[in-house]
């Protein structure tokens, strides 16, 4: 596939970026096409403003699929943002070992480790819509806005609300099976470029019999 090699997508609009081409954290990965707008802030600050708690000492990743529309003021929640459950205190004790004379080495005690964020390919994430740590969202998915989603999303199903839960699915599971198996992201660009009706149109037959 083409990789596109520049930040910003459309002329004119410094709202909008390609994801992939602004991010530089090891740990963050995105996939061609991704798109990420913000009207507040500039968009190209997206590790910066959007991508929380998200420290080195965890190795948790961020993992964002292909041609995903994430929209403005969307947070990734990550495990540093949590306090240990397991602790008869919500305190994070662990985290200041200096002032208690702990091992500093065991500074991770202070929180739950929940593990990566893996958002799919084609998912849409709406406004200001919040995603914790250990999350994995299916392809196809749709995000309602300021959602805060706790747990993972099957693909192509559409969830809202706090804590989210799903509204209903997209398309019947037949239509689903068929989006799954033709994984059209994975298509060459000018394969792509070729078929957007298609794509656009509603109708698997013609993506299964695309060229």
């Amino acid at each position: 596939m083409t990789v596109p090699e520049k930040i910003f997508p459309r002329k004119g609009d410094k709202d909008t970026v390609y994801l992939k081409n602004v991010v530089s954290n090891p740990y963050i990965s995105v996939g061609e096409y991704t798109m990420y707008n913000d009207f507040v802030n500039d968009p190209r600050d997206f590790e910066k403003n959007n991508v929380l708690y998200h420290y080195p000492v965890n190795g948790d990743r961020l993992i964002i699929g292909r041609f995903c529309s994430v929209a403005c003021g969307a947070k990734f929640l990550f495990t540093s943002a949590n306090h240990s459950l397991s602790s008869l205190s919500t305190y994070p004790f662990p985290i200041f070992y200096d002032e208690w004379n702990l091992d500093g080495k065991n500074v991770t005690d202070a929180w739950d480790n929940k593990g990566d964020i893996v958002i799919g390919n084609d998912v849409w994430i709406g406004f200001e819509a919040v995603i914790m740590s250990g999350v994995t969202i299916g392809d196809g998915a749709i995000i309602a806005s300021r959602a805060v989603v706790t747990k993972d999303v099957p693909p192509y199903t559409i969830v809202g609300g706090v804590p989210a839960k799903q509204i209903r699915k997209r398309f019947d599971d037949a239509t689903i099976s068929k989006l799954e198996k033709i994984r059209w992201w994975n298509w060459e660009s000018d394969k792509i470029d070729r078929n957007i009706s298609a794509i656009q149109s509603g109708n698997t037959a013609l993506l299964e019999t695309a060229v």
